[in-house]
């Protein structure tokens, strides 16, 4: 018996505690941004075995966009690709959230008919951002007015509706790895000086209107969200003294909500040299919050089983192992050795790479 392998039924019911991570895939190549039955819907039916499946990170309007070729869920036609998406994982027994994003300042002009991306401050990231004329250098983006995050909360509000529309199980806010809301709770990001800038509660103000807005229309225990604590030297994200104390406040504030869970990731970096990281993220976070703990980052079969034996998680998300095994699950349960991932097809359009990983032969589960 394997304890990833056990099935969890704390405030959300799932047959084993294996979670298909969310992935930016770029297949969704239709100038409506919409998935497809072909692509989309095979790639995840495929993958319908795992305990949970998080989509890729889905854009709640256009002005979230940031990366070419990303599926949206804010328009019709896109509720209408991913209505037949959750229908070919649900006709498999699988369990599917819709993950819910905008990328803030990762942006760019390109995408928004030369309108400057959106960010809680006029600050440059240094970064790059997919464009469909390739990589090209961040700008300074616009400094968020009030009105503007009036606007992304009904964004996201919106977004969760058309999820519930779509035949998603629920959805994840994407709080994490650089993008608008991580922008708002980092002070090297956030130098606003309103009720969206300085306190812990005042950087996480944002985050905290966009998900009581998003329990308007549809059940707490449907909603997740992510956070990325050690994010150093990604994105032009800089940990500061306070930024842990920022997520903690976060973490703790978060148990007075019936969340589905919510989703942790390890460094994904080295951080062992800055003193004010935490280098374990599971360990540190898990004592304060009361909740469904998940966590990703490098994690394989054994160090999956032994973070939920330790009591420090109670869901493991894998990655890049799913791009190459959709059958993960029955890898692990019939200790059958992965199959290895291609990153030359991580982003390109079309099958290769992404629909086209064979299953494990009876074979070698025998």
């Amino acid at each position: 018996m394997q304890n990833l392998l056990t099935p969890y039924n704390k405030n959300i019911k799932l047959k084993n505690r294996v979670v298909m991570a969310p992935m930016t895939r770029s297949r969704a190549v239709s100038d409506q941004k919409k998935p497809t039955d072909e692509l989309h819907g095979l790639y995840y039916e495929q993958r319908a075995s795992a305990g949970l499946i998080i989509t890729e990170g889905s854009q709640v309007s256009e002005r979230a966009v940031g990366y070419v070729n990303t599926p949206g869920i804010h328009t019709k036609a896109q509720v209408e690709g991913w209505k037949k998406v959750t229908k070919r994982v649900h006709d498999k027994g699988g369990k599917i959230f819709i993950q819910l994003w905008h990328v803030g300042r990762m942006s760019h002009p390109d995408f928004h008919n030369g309108e400057l991306p959106l960010a809680p401050s006029a600050i440059n990231p240094n970064a790059q951002s997919y464009t469909p004329d390739g990589f090209k250098d961040t700008v300074t983006p616009k400094e968020m007015t009030k009105e503007d995050i009036k606007t992304t909360v009904e964004d996201f509000k919106n977004a969760a509706k058309n999820a519930v529309e779509a035949g998603f199980d629920g959805i994840e806010i994407h709080s994490s790895n650089g993008y608008l809301f991580h922008q708002f709770f980092n002070g090297t990001s956030n130098t606003r000086t309103d009720e969206y800038g300085g306190s812990h509660e005042n950087k996480a103000r944002f985050f905290f209107e966009v998900l009581d807005a998003v329990k308007e229309v549809i059940p707490e225990e449907k909603i997740g969200t992510r956070f990325n604590p050690s994010l150093n030297g990604v994105f032009g994200m800089t940990m500061d003294k306070d930024t842990i104390p920022t997520f903690e406040y976060i973490i703790k504030k978060l148990n007075n909500y019936n969340l589905a869970y919510i989703h942790l990731s390890e460094p994904f970096t080295d951080v062992s040299d800055i003193p004010y990281a935490v280098t374990e993220i599971a360990k540190h976070f898990r004592p304060l919050y009361n909740g469904t703990l998940m966590i990703n980052g490098g994690f394989d079969q054994d160090s999956g089983n032994e973070v939920i034996a330790s009591g420090n998680a109670d869901l493991v998300a894998y990655g890049k192992p799913y791009i190459s095994n959709p059958d993960l699950v029955e890898r692990f349960e019939h200790g059958i050795e992965l199959a290895e991932w291609d990153k030359d097809t991580f982003y390109t359009p079309g099958k290769e790479g992404y629909t086209d990983y064979p299953m494990a032969s009876a074979e070698q589960k025998a």
